[in-house]
């Protein structure tokens, strides 16, 4: 199996674990957990697994002065507002609202790659855009109604916000990807996040009483830390330095149509169904243009 393949693999398991993050969140806050505790616990807990990750296998890595501060933006626009934004918007809105408000973030992508890579933006690549919002939104707006949420329009900012930061990161932390260890790259990241994060928290999260979760929201929130941060920020990582950050954002698009399938999965409720299928099919086509069709030369 080639890198593109696994870098494929990776992205796509990724936006899986951010589609079910949409439906296992909007279960915990803000009924068992606040949004500001939930989001230290999973960047306290990722940044955990991310020393011991490293602490099996030691090596060093010297960072430039220079490419510091370019961490620290990494830091600030990837996990601390991504973080604090992301569960504070899906707490007040609807999941499958939340998935559709992402789709921003492939859009961002493509606005700042041109700003800060200076790279030209193929038909191809626009086409996949398009057809990617098309099937998406198709498939949120079918199911919007569930879920309902306490302030749409404030929810749905945060989103907005959080998506347009989250697109500054992917293409921003390009650079260091390509420069050093990936892996290196975000155990750095996340501590300093959870140094930045601990004063927004700090109080929710030690007054949490923990022996009154049920075993069903345990691991509900060790899936968030393991799956959703851990492993989704390695194998985005590792998609942004062989895909690019373009083809890793445009895979977003799959987020809503993986929502949409574990919906229908847990509740039994197979109306609409051709629909979606021919909004999958928008996806599919639109992320192939995206990702895998060549341009072809006149």
């Amino acid at each position: 199996m080639n890198q593109n393949t696994k870098a494929h693999i990776a992205v796509a398991t990724t936006n899986l674990f951010y589609a079910s993050n949409f439906l296992v969140m909007k279960n915990l806050v803000p009924n068992v957990v606040t949004p500001y505790t939930l989001n230290l616990l999973r960047v306290i807990g990722a940044t955990f697994l991310f020393w011991i990750f490293f602490l099996i296998k030691p090596s060093k890595i010297n960072i430039e002065k220079k490419d510091w501060l370019h961490i620290f933006i990494c830091t600030i626009t990837g996990i601390v507002i991504n973080q604090i934004l992301f569960v504070k918007g899906v707490a007040l809105t609807t999941p499958f609202r939340a998935s559709l408000l992402m789709l921003f973030t492939p859009i961002a992508v493509v606005f700042f790659v041109l700003i800060f890579q200076k790279k030209v933006i193929t038909i191809n690549k626009i086409l996949g855009l398009l057809l990617g919002i098309t099937g998406a939104a198709i498939l949120v707006v079918l199911k919007e109604k569930t879920l309902k949420g306490e302030n749409h329009l404030l929810g749905d900012a945060c989103i907005v916000m959080n998506a347009i930061s989250y697109a500054f990161y992917l293409v921003w932390v390009k650079r260091l990807t390509q420069k050093y260890n990936d892996i290196h790259i975000v155990r750095i990241i996340f501590t300093l996040a959870a140094i930045m994060m601990l004063p927004f928290g700090i109080t929710d999260l030690v007054q949490v009483n923990y022996l009154s979760f049920s075993w069903l929201q345990i691991t509900a929130i060790l899936f968030i830390i393991v799956a959703v941060t851990f492993l989704a920020y390695l194998f985005n990582m590792y998609s942004i330095k062989i895909l690019g950050s373009t083809t890793t954002g445009a895979y977003i698009y799959t987020q809503p149509l993986f929502a949409s399938a574990m919906f229908i999965y847990i509740s039994g409720n197979t109306q609409n169904l051709f629909i979606k299928i021919i909004a999958a099919l928008f996806i599919f086509i639109g992320l192939y243009f995206v990702s895998f069709k060549k341009e072809t030369k006149s």
